[in-house]
């Protein structure tokens, strides 16, 4: 429970150093008692000063200049302390000078600084995905700051152990109104991730002494990857369609599957993505942009096709690329129709192509995991990994199948 702080601003002229009847102004700040006494650089005539009302008399242009300032004082001064206060921050008369000067050696930085230090100078280098995932996992830091503490802002240096764990029970309970059921467990801990981010910069930057998350440990919930199999990927391929928009999400969903490009990147394709490679063939040469990782992938005869059918497409033509623009919300809500239609159950999404590319169409087929690495454009290959784990659990399904059938 904060206890209330008690405040106050006093101009007095320090009479001992009177020099031909001008004596300084000084202001006296009061804090719960403590006193610091600060000077105004201003001098005023000992008989024109008025003690009780902490002004010059008279209203000639030097004493109306005068009382100006000191208003202007008294009032940037008083903005001082309410800014420490609704930062939550330990009030002194020594803060509240400090604050009024700008000095920047003793300044308390706040959650907002550093949220607004690593927006200003980092954005420019992440991803626009990243970037809205930040301003995501921001928005969410501030209001568990406000339901939590009943404060919109707080000192770096008040951050502890305990705020990370309070603000993980937080997101655990959280449900996002566009989301409508809790934050999964991998969802909490990238939110987490990202303050920990953020408040290691700071850290960095020395604008905290010591780290709040030396002693906090992530734990990710490893996650199956869905993925089509070859008989849903073939009932997709053969599907008769008169919708055009169905037809083209059927399509550069095919399209993903044998090339494994992300949703990003596939939008982002042009005729100069695609060049002859070392061995004569063409290729899909990019870098990603969400990681900026080289990616090269062989052009396999299926999604060759897929490319030729819309080499006069005006909607490519217009954009420039090699495919239709569409929004990702909806080639995701246009799979649903999709699925429905090649009657598959599976929650079907465009990212699933990448995984069936990464499955069905390339490690099931036996080309190594390190290619499949280097087509993916990961940067780790334990990233790969995963995929490896979802084809052994697959063997292990149809082996099951087999015994049951042989026995």
């Amino acid at each position: 429970m904060r206890t209330k702080t008690t405040f106050s601003i006093l101009f007095w002229t320090y009479n001992s150093r009177i020099k031909n009847n001008l004596a300084p102004v000084y202001a006296r700040i009061t804090v719960n008692k403590k006193q610091l006494n600060m000077s105004l650089k201003r001098r005023v005539h000992i008989l024109h000063w008025c003690a009780e009302k902490q002004r010059v008399k008279g209203n000639s242009p030097e004493a109306s200049a005068v009382n100006q300032y000191l208003d202007e004082v008294y009032a940037q001064l008083f903005q001082c302390f309410q800014e420490l206060r609704t930062m939550g921050a330990t009030i002194t008369p020594e803060a509240v000078k400090d604050r009024f000067y700008g000095n920047e050696t003793s300044r308390v930085y706040t959650l907002r600084d550093i949220i607004d230090y690593h927006n200003t100078t980092l954005f420019s280098k992440l991803n626009g995905n990243t970037s809205r995932l930040y301003l995501t996992s921001q928005k969410y830091i501030l209001e568990f700051l406000q339901k939590k503490y009943k404060r919109s802002d707080i000192p770096l240096q008040e951050l502890d152990y305990q705020f990370v764990l309070n603000f993980e029970s937080f997101l655990r309970a959280y449900t996002p109104r566009h989301y409508q059921k809790r934050i999964g467990n991998n969802s909490v801990m990238k939110h987490i991730q990202r303050l920990r981010k953020m408040v290691t910069l700071a850290y960095h930057i020395e604008w905290i002494d010591a780290d709040p998350f030396r002693k906090y440990k992530q734990r990710m919930v490893p996650t199956e990857r869905g993925f089509l199999t070859a008989s849903e990927l073939a009932r997709i391929e053969a599907l008769k369609m008169d919708s055009l928009r169905l037809a083209t999400v059927r399509d550069l969903f095919v399209f993903s599957c044998y090339t494994g490009i992300s949703y990003t990147d596939l939008m982002t394709l042009n005729a100069k993505s695609i060049r002859e490679g070392m061995d004569g063939e063409l290729w899909i040469i990019i870098k990603r942009q969400k990681t900026g990782n080289s990616v090269k992938v062989p052009l396999l005869q299926k999604a060759k096709v897929i490319i030729d059918h819309y080499n006069d497409d005006t909607r490519s033509l217009f954009n420039n690329t090699l495919f239709p623009r569409i929004s990702n919300q909806k080639m995701n809500a246009y799979l649903k129709e999709v699925a429905a239609l090649a009657q598959i159950e599976k929650n079907l999404t465009f990212h699933m192509a990448r995984h069936t590319f990464a499955t069905t169409i390339t490690m099931s087929n036996g080309v190594p995991i390190e290619t499949i690495s280097k087509m993916l454009g990961h940067h780790k290959l334990s990233t790969t990994q995963i995929y490896a784990r979802v084809v052994e659990r697959k063997v292990s399904e149809d082996m099951r199948a087999l015994r049951i059938i042989l026995e």
